[in-house]
């Protein structure tokens, strides 16, 4: 009589469970996905703008525009100081490191609502779709940063009040700050509104009114001393007044107010990064 074999039971690769501690964040995965990392990437970086007429030049456009109409509105009109230095300059530096952070927040802050029909059907590492929104951000940033050094070049070459100085070492200190503020409230945002959907209404709108909590259109030095703390308390203040300082030589920062960003940054992109994960789990019966 011929025996039966056993039954092999083949050894499991990988698990896909929605239980799990809110400290198992799985980062690990995101390196094992990096292809489909970079392939997002792609996708965010060419589908915006691969049926407009002029490309790519809208990445320059845009903050080209929005320095001469800050030019005429607040440097022509209202007459607010830039600190002696060109207002061109002035507004585009600001312009310029503010978009990317207010891109990062703007765009990851739609991941859930936006890509629900992807997450629905296949399995990945969720995290990894709001990081190829960042990145793919930090491309238009820098072909935005190129055209600033152009425009500074430009203008040091006809010797206006320009002091280019060691602190443009900490440019790229600047924009880890950026990407994870953008981040960390991106994702928090997004995670919020799976349940309450007024928050998308109201982000865009908070964010423009968040960069007149900033010195982007006007010198940190101009706001009264008694006031200043509150200015202060928005973390993207000392990275733009860095910026001034690296770029024109001019702005009010110190190292404490760096150090306060960055702790800040690290804290609201942990906070952003478990509330995430947690909501990543059962979004889809909400949603």
């Amino acid at each position: 009589m011929n025996s039966i074999p056993e039954s092999k039971t083949l050894p499991t690769t990988e698990v896909i469970s929605s239980k799990s501690h809110w400290w198992d964040l799985r980062l690990n995965e995101i390196w094992q996905y990096r292809d489909l990392l970079f392939l997002f990437v792609r996708r965010d970086f060419v589908s915006v703008y691969k049926q407009t007429l002029l490309g790519p030049l809208w990445f320059l456009i845009q903050p080209v525009m929005a320095t001469l109409v800050f030019s005429i509105i607040f440097g022509k009109v209202a007459a607010l100081p830039t600190d002696g230095r060109p207002m061109v300059v002035f507004y585009l530096v600001g312009i310029t490191a503010w978009t990317y952070f207010a891109d990062c927040l703007n765009k990851t802050s739609k991941t859930f609502t936006e890509n629900a029909h992807i997450f629905g059907k296949v399995y990945f590492p969720r995290l990894i779709m709001p990081l190829s929104i960042v990145i793919s951000c930090l491309i238009k940033f820098a072909i935005q940063f190129i055209l600033m050094l152009a425009v500074l070049v430009f203008y040091v070459y006809r010797e206006a009040n320009i002091d280019l100085n060691a602190m443009i070492l900490l440019t790229p200190l600047l924009i880890i700050i950026m990407a994870g503020l953008g981040l960390g409230f991106g994702i928090l945002i997004s995670s919020l509104t799976t349940r309450y959907r007024d928050l998308q209404f109201l982000i865009q709108f908070g964010v423009q009114m968040l960069m007149y909590a900033a010195p982007v259109v006007y010198p940190l030095s101009m706001v009264p001393e008694k006031y200043r703390w509150a200015i202060l308390a928005n973390p993207m203040t000392s990275v733009i007044e860095t910026f001034k300082i690296g770029y024109l030589g001019v702005g009010t920062m110190e190292f404490s107010h760096l150090a306060y960003s960055f702790v800040f940054m690290l804290v609201i992109l942990l906070v952003g990064i478990i509330v995430f994960h947690k909501v990543e789990r059962n979004f889809v019966d909400t949603i």
